[in-house]
């Protein structure tokens, strides 16, 4: 016969779901396998056998004070599971890395074991449902001429990555495109052509946004917002002048435009470190301030 306890600890080693093993202060008293090496690989400093100097509901409420809203959620779930006021706290939360979307499903259930009390927290990776959940959401979010997503997925988007830059203390940068004398194209050409503009520089910024942390919108009209999580204004830079290019390498005639004869375009770029004391709105605002410069001074440029 195996052992009890090597059986036990092989049948946890197997468990695709990272479990945690809190008491009632919150100090964690056990992690599986799974729970060690996600941590490993996405650059935890804490060694195995250092999780048991970890309070878990401080990690919760140093998030929630970071701005994550889920962490306020889970620490509050926690706690009235441990003074049993629920008998099952369960949370769903996205935790995305830098190469990848995820979303994991908290579920928080009690034990006893000699007379005390304990609380065993799974994480699940949910992503593959999330991500088909999006795909179906995101079809109400999708401007139909262009096919990017429209004004309200930027909103939420960008309202999202904020809590995420906030928690991490990352850089958030906003970029507002704007295409210069979009009118005089459309009053000289028809609408059919400015439409077919439209289309062909939102075929661009599809093909340029792909990392998670980023999306490209149509913002409105003739202008495009461009949000790039975790990255500084210098960084993101070199992606929105591959745009400008890319552009500019569509030679769309705009022969009425004073500047050039091909459809150029306008930016402005502003980046922040954003905190809990700060809004989305101040970014928006700062990066249409410099677009407004960039119109001023002559167009068919980049300010920031």
């Amino acid at each position: 016969m195996i052992g009890a306890d090597r059986f036990l600890n092989s049948i946890m080693s197997s468990i695709s779901e990272h479990i945690v093993v809190i008491d009632q202060a919150g100090m964690i008293q056990f992690v599986n396998k799974a729970w060690v090496v996600f941590s490993q690989a996405n650059s935890c400093l804490i060694e195995e056998s250092g999780w048991w100097r970890v309070n878990y509901l401080q990690v919760c409420d140093d998030s929630a004070a970071a701005g994550e809203e889920y962490g306020t959620v889970a620490g509050e779930g926690i706690r009235e599971v441990i003074k049993q006021s629920l008998s099952l706290f369960s949370l769903e939360y996205p935790c995305h890395s830098p190469e990848e979307k995820r979303w994991f499903m908290m579920k928080v259930t009690p034990f006893q074991l000699d007379g005390l009390d304990y609380c065993t927290i799974s994480h699940q990776n949910v992503t593959d449902r999330k991500c088909a959940e999006e795909q179906v959401l995101n079809l109400s979010r999708i401007d139909g001429l262009t096919k990017l997503p429209n004004r309200r997925y930027f909103d939420d988007f960008l309202e999202t990555e904020w809590k995420r830059c906030v928690r991490s203390n990352l850089p958030i940068t906003i970029a507002i495109l704007d295409i210069d004398y979009f009118k005089l194209l459309n009053d000289h050409y028809g609408h059919q052509a400015g439409d077919e503009c439209l289309i062909k520089v939102g075929i661009v910024l599809n093909e340029l946004g792909k990392r998670p942390g980023e999306l490209f919108a149509r913002y409105g009209g003739e202008e495009f917002s461009l949000i790039f999580g975790n990255t500084t204004a210098e960084q993101s830079l070199v992606v929105i002048n591959r745009i400008v290019e890319a552009i500019s390498q569509l030679k769309i005639p705009n022969e009425k435009s004073p500047i050039k004869s091909t459809l150029t375009v306008s930016v402005g770029l502003a980046m922040a470190y954003p905190n809990k004391h700060m809004h989305t709105k101040e970014l928006i605002g700062s990066a249409d301030k410099q677009l407004y410069l960039a119109k001023n001074s002559g167009r068919d440029r980049v300010a920031f």
